[in-house]
C-alpha cells in the first residue's frame, strides 16, 4: 500500500489533468485546500505526537530545518508543491529543477510512511491535487508526451523510493528520528501554505473553509 498508493495518485492526477483539463479549476483548488487541511491534521494528531515521544533532544531544530529546507526547494519548484505553478507554453525541454525539488520532497515525505499508516492517506490525497497541476503544466508545455510520462514516472517513484529507504536497517533511532522530524517541517510548510493563503480580494471563501473542516474531521475521525 505504501508503494502502490502514492503512485495511483500521481496517475489518476494525470487522468484528471488529460482528460477533463480547465474545467476543473475550481475543483482542484478545493481538493487542494482539503488536502492540506488532512495533510496538517495528520501529522499534528499522528505524526508529531509519535515524534516527541521518541524522546529526541534535536526534535524542535530539525523540523525548523525541514521548513528551511521547503523554503529552498520552493525556490526552485516556484511552490509547485502547494499548487503555485504558472503555466508555460514556450518550454520545450523537460524542467528539471522542477523534477528535482519535487523527487527530493517526494522522497523525504516517503520515508516515514512505513511506521505511520495514516500519514499514507495523508500524502496520497495530497499528491492528487499537485500531479493534476503538474500535468497541465506539463502537458500544455512544448515538451513531448513522452518527456512528460517520463517526468511523471520518475515523480511517482519518488515517494516509494522514500518508503523503501526508511525501511532499511541502516539507519540509527537517532538519525531515523531526525529525518522524521524534517519531514514534519516539510509536511508543515507545505499544509500551512495552502491553507492560509489569502482568498482573491481577502474574501471569506465559505466552500474552502467547509473543504477544510471536513479534511480536519476526517483526520480526527482516522
Amino acid at each position: 500500500m505504501i508503494f502502490s498508493l502514492p503512485v495511483a495518485a500521481v496517475l489518476v492526477g494525470f487522468l484528471i489533468a488529460y482528460f477533463l483539463k480547465p474545467a476543473i479549476n475550481n475543483a482542484v483548488k478545493l481538493l487542494l485546500s482539503f488536502s492540506g487541511a488532512f495533510l496538517l491534521s495528520i501529522t499534528i494528531f499522528e505524526f508529531l505526537p509519535d515524534l516527541y515521544a521518541s524522546g529526541s533532544k534535536n526534535t524542535g531544530l530539525f523540523i525548523m530545518g525541514g521548513l528551511l529546507l521547503q523554503i529552498l526547494l520552493e525556490f526552485l519548484s516556484r511552490g509547485a508543491e502547494h499548487g503555485h505553478l504558472h503555466l508555460d507554453n514556450e518550454r520545450r525541454q523537460i524542467p528539471w529543477l522542477l523534477l528535482i525539488s519535487l523527487c527530493i520532497h517526494s522522497a523525504f515525505e516517503g520515508f516515514p510512511l512505513a511506521e505511520n499508516k495514516d500519514l499514507v492517506y495523508g500524502i496520497v490525497i495530497h499528491k492528487i491535487p499537485i500531479a493534476i497541476i503538474i500535468s497541465s503544466f506539463l502537458l500544455v508545455s512544448n515538451i513531448s508526451r513522452i518527456q512528460v510520462l517520463v517526468f511523471l514516472l520518475i515523480f511517482a517513484l519518488m515517494t516509494p523510493l522514500g518508503s523503501f529507504l526508511g525501511q532499511l536497517d541502516i539507519w540509527s533511532p537517532v538519525i531515523k528520528s531526525n529525518i522524521n522530524a524534517l519531514v514534519v517541517g516539510i509536511l508543515l510548510h507545505v499544509s500551512t501554505t495552502i491553507l492560509f493563503e489569502s482568498s482573491k480580494n481577502h474574501q471569506f471563501n465559505a466552500s474552502k473553509f467547509g473543504v477544510i473542516l471536513l479534511g480536519i474531521g476526517l483526520a480526527y475521525i482516522l
